[in-house]
Protein backbone atom coordinates (compact mmCIF):
# COMPACT_ATOMS: atom_id res chain seq x y z
CA UNK A 1 0.00 0.00 0.00
CA UNK A 2 1.05 3.42 -0.90
CA UNK A 3 0.62 6.50 1.25
CA UNK A 4 -1.67 8.64 -0.37
CA UNK A 5 -1.42 12.59 0.08
CA UNK A 6 -3.89 15.91 -0.93
CA UNK A 7 -3.31 19.32 0.22
CA UNK A 8 -3.89 22.67 -0.10
CA UNK A 9 -2.70 26.07 1.41
CA UNK A 10 -3.96 29.49 1.12
CA UNK A 11 -3.00 33.29 2.70
CA UNK A 12 -5.77 33.97 4.91
CA UNK A 13 -6.79 37.94 5.92
CA UNK A 14 -6.79 37.50 9.59
CA UNK A 15 -4.34 36.69 12.23
CA UNK A 16 -3.31 32.99 13.65
CA UNK A 17 -4.70 32.79 16.21
CA UNK A 18 -8.45 34.28 15.03
CA UNK A 19 -8.15 31.34 12.43
CA UNK A 20 -6.74 28.92 14.44
CA UNK A 21 -10.35 29.51 16.88
CA UNK A 22 -12.24 29.30 13.29
CA UNK A 23 -10.50 25.62 12.69
CA UNK A 24 -10.67 24.34 16.09
CA UNK A 25 -14.36 25.12 17.16
CA UNK A 26 -16.21 22.64 15.13
CA UNK A 27 -19.66 24.49 15.30
CA UNK A 28 -17.97 27.20 13.40
CA UNK A 29 -15.82 25.11 11.23
CA UNK A 30 -18.69 23.76 9.82
CA UNK A 31 -19.72 27.14 8.62
CA UNK A 32 -17.06 27.01 6.05
CA UNK A 33 -17.07 23.59 4.88
CA UNK A 34 -17.71 22.84 1.18
CA UNK A 35 -20.33 20.84 -0.40
CA UNK A 36 -18.63 18.45 -0.86
CA UNK A 37 -19.22 17.72 3.36
CA UNK A 38 -22.55 16.74 4.19
CA UNK A 39 -23.84 15.68 7.29
CA UNK A 40 -21.80 16.97 9.56
CA UNK A 41 -22.68 16.63 13.23
CA UNK A 42 -20.55 16.90 16.43
CA UNK A 43 -20.80 13.82 18.57
CA UNK A 44 -18.25 14.80 21.61
CA UNK A 45 -16.66 18.26 22.25
CA UNK A 46 -16.53 20.69 20.42
CA UNK A 47 -13.80 22.84 20.46
CA UNK A 48 -10.34 21.26 19.88
CA UNK A 49 -8.71 18.21 21.58
CA UNK A 50 -11.46 15.94 22.63
CA UNK A 51 -13.82 16.64 20.07
CA UNK A 52 -15.57 13.68 18.09
CA UNK A 53 -17.36 14.68 14.62
CA UNK A 54 -18.96 12.63 11.83
CA UNK A 55 -19.08 13.99 8.26
CA UNK A 56 -19.46 12.55 4.68
CA UNK A 57 -17.38 13.37 1.74
CA UNK A 58 -18.50 13.15 -1.97
CA UNK A 59 -15.81 13.21 -4.31
CA UNK A 60 -15.47 12.07 -7.50
CA UNK A 61 -18.78 10.59 -7.68
CA UNK A 62 -18.50 8.19 -4.20
CA UNK A 63 -19.09 9.28 -0.47
CA UNK A 64 -17.80 7.93 2.43
CA UNK A 65 -18.07 8.77 5.96
CA UNK A 66 -16.05 9.88 8.83
CA UNK A 67 -15.74 9.93 12.30
CA UNK A 68 -12.92 11.71 13.60
CA UNK A 69 -11.13 12.20 16.31
CA UNK A 70 -9.65 15.77 16.76
CA UNK A 71 -5.96 16.21 19.16
CA UNK A 72 -3.74 19.16 18.76
CA UNK A 73 -0.12 18.24 18.66
CA UNK A 74 0.56 22.20 18.92
CA UNK A 75 -2.59 24.05 20.55
CA UNK A 76 -2.99 27.27 18.53
CA UNK A 77 -1.37 26.28 15.35
CA UNK A 78 -1.65 22.43 14.48
CA UNK A 79 -4.83 20.79 14.98
CA UNK A 80 -4.92 17.21 13.65
CA UNK A 81 -8.67 14.69 12.97
CA UNK A 82 -8.07 10.54 12.53
CA UNK A 83 -10.76 8.47 11.20
CA UNK A 84 -11.53 6.00 13.76
CA UNK A 85 -12.15 3.87 11.05
CA UNK A 86 -9.59 3.98 8.47
CA UNK A 87 -5.35 5.36 8.29
CA UNK A 88 -6.97 8.59 7.03
CA UNK A 89 -5.72 11.91 9.21
CA UNK A 90 -6.04 15.50 8.06
CA UNK A 91 -3.93 18.02 9.59
CA UNK A 92 -4.60 21.84 9.78
CA UNK A 93 -1.18 24.05 10.19
CA UNK A 94 -1.80 27.78 11.02
CA UNK A 95 1.13 29.89 10.19
CA UNK A 96 1.30 33.61 11.24
CA UNK A 97 1.93 36.22 8.41
CA UNK A 98 1.67 39.68 10.92
CA UNK A 99 -1.89 40.45 10.54
CA UNK A 100 -2.73 37.61 8.46
CA UNK A 101 -2.09 33.55 8.24
CA UNK A 102 -1.46 30.62 6.26
CA UNK A 103 -3.13 28.07 6.28
CA UNK A 104 -2.56 24.61 5.20
CA UNK A 105 -4.96 21.04 5.44
CA UNK A 106 -2.86 17.80 4.52
CA UNK A 107 -4.70 14.96 4.64
CA UNK A 108 -2.83 11.40 3.88
CA UNK A 109 -4.32 7.85 3.52
CA UNK A 110 -2.65 4.24 3.15
CA UNK A 111 -4.03 3.78 -0.44
CA UNK A 112 -5.66 0.70 -1.87
CA UNK A 113 -3.24 -1.99 -3.93
CA UNK A 114 -3.80 -2.92 -7.47
CA UNK A 115 -5.41 -0.89 -10.41
CA UNK A 116 -7.75 0.87 -7.85
CA UNK A 117 -5.21 2.02 -6.18
CA UNK A 118 -3.35 3.24 -9.16
CA UNK A 119 -6.43 5.03 -10.03
CA UNK A 120 -6.92 6.25 -6.47
CA UNK A 121 -3.58 7.45 -6.24
CA UNK A 122 -3.72 9.32 -9.29
CA UNK A 123 -7.50 11.15 -8.79
CA UNK A 124 -8.09 11.07 -5.23
CA UNK A 125 -5.57 13.48 -4.45
CA UNK A 126 -7.00 16.37 -7.02
CA UNK A 127 -10.58 16.06 -6.11
CA UNK A 128 -9.33 16.39 -2.47
CA UNK A 129 -6.84 19.43 -2.91
CA UNK A 130 -9.85 20.99 -4.99
CA UNK A 131 -12.08 20.54 -2.17
CA UNK A 132 -9.37 21.68 0.20
CA UNK A 133 -8.57 24.97 -1.79
CA UNK A 134 -12.51 25.67 -1.68
CA UNK A 135 -12.72 25.40 2.28
CA UNK A 136 -9.90 27.28 2.45
CA UNK A 137 -11.33 30.05 0.44
CA UNK A 138 -14.57 29.99 2.09
CA UNK A 139 -12.60 30.09 5.62
CA UNK A 140 -10.97 33.38 3.96
CA UNK A 141 -14.72 35.39 3.58
CA UNK A 142 -15.81 33.52 6.81
CA UNK A 143 -12.66 35.01 8.56
CA UNK A 144 -13.27 38.30 6.48
CA UNK A 145 -17.01 38.80 7.39
CA UNK A 146 -16.18 38.34 11.32
CA UNK A 147 -13.39 41.14 11.03
CA UNK A 148 -16.10 43.60 9.55
CA UNK A 149 -18.73 42.39 11.97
Amino acid sequence: MAKVTASSEREIDAPASEVYGYIADMHTHQRFLPPAFSGFQVEEGGVGAGTVTRFTITAGGRSREYRMRVTEPEPGRTLAEADDGSSLVTTFTVDPLGEKSRVSINTSWDGAGGVGGFFERLFAPRAMSRIYADELSRLNDYARAQRSS
